[in-house]
């Protein structure tokens, strides 16, 4: 049975509820607009006022997928993306777990460095990269845009696997220890297991960043491994005739991310949630 609020609780709370609908609004505001916008002719979405009650039309979505390699920079970012993933997470876990049963002020200042790393901005690494993938002739390839991410997300992934893995009592070392395992055995059949909500959050995350990447793409990719943000760009939004055709693009960019996190929606609260709680 629960407890009634009290006048002022229930005023608080109904205070909370309309500004979080207000926020909601707010952030949800610009991806209502590209809706609207894809789904009108240019005659109707630029009209001032704007034209709220309109003949919709599909035609530009249609014409995203169907007319302007929209599945072939889609699969392009998908490739990058889940290399990304692939080597990121792993790698960031055993750093994070060796971090994690390192003494506080060792692992302290490797931390901080990785932190300052990440705050760097992605032009001052861009250009090393475009060198360095010019000497090496990996220009418009795969493997070059892949490592490029896993080298600016990686701090991020271990940052946040490093919280999970403090979570983790050492005490189950010692027992996996006491029972003849070596520390990759102890790692890999004790600690991992237990490490998965977070595993799971830093892969949704690593996948958001490396999806959602726009300069290194540009910098690093050609014909051959252009991703959608790098697409989407030249879809023509500079020509006011063709914004409905980028809202459209915009539209479709989102929809697989969408999918991928109504997917792993309990996965992600359920990761989130046991990061959150100090054990």
């Amino acid at each position: 049975m629960s407890a009634q609020l009290r006048p002022g609780q229930q005023r608080t709370t109904w205070l909370i509820f309309i500004g979080l609908c207000v926020f909601t609004f707010i952030n949800l505001t610009p991806l209502i607009w590209a809706v609207l916008t894809s789904l009108k002719d240019p005659r109707d979405a630029f009209t001032i006022p704007p034209t709220l009650i309109f003949e919709p039309t599909l035609k530009y979505h249609i014409q995203v997928w169907t007319e302007n390699d929209f599945v072939f920079y889609l699969m392009n970012s998908l490739i990058i993306s889940a290399g990304t993933v692939f080597i990121s997470v792993p790698a960031g876990s055993l750093a994070a777990y060796a971090l994690s049963r390192i003494p506080r002020r060792s692992a302290g200042p490797i931390l901080s460095a990785l932190f300052t790393i990440r705050m760097f901005p992605h032009m001052l690494l861009a250009i090393p990269f475009f060198v360095m993938g010019t000497f090496l002739n990996m220009i418009d390839t795969y493997p070059l845009l892949i490592l490029a991410l896993v080298a600016i997300n990686q701090p991020f992934t271990i940052w946040l696997m490093h919280g999970f893995f403090l979570e983790i009592p050492r005490d189950l070392d010692e027992a996996a220890a006491i029972d003849g395992c070596s520390n990759w055995q102890a790692f890999r059949i004790v600690i991992l297991p237990l490490a998965r909500p977070g595993m799971t959050v830093a892969a949704l995350f690593s996948l958001l960043l490396s999806y959602n990447e726009f300069l290194f793409a540009l910098v690093l990719t050609g014909t051959d491994t252009k991703t959608l943000p790098v697409a989407i760009a030249s879809f023509g939004g500079e020509d006011i005739s063709s914004w409905s055709l980028s809202a459209a693009g915009a539209i479709g960019i989102m929809l697989p991310i969408v999918v991928v996190m109504l997917l792993l929606q309990r996965h992600l609260v359920r990761g989130l949630t046991a990061g959150a709680v100090k054990g």
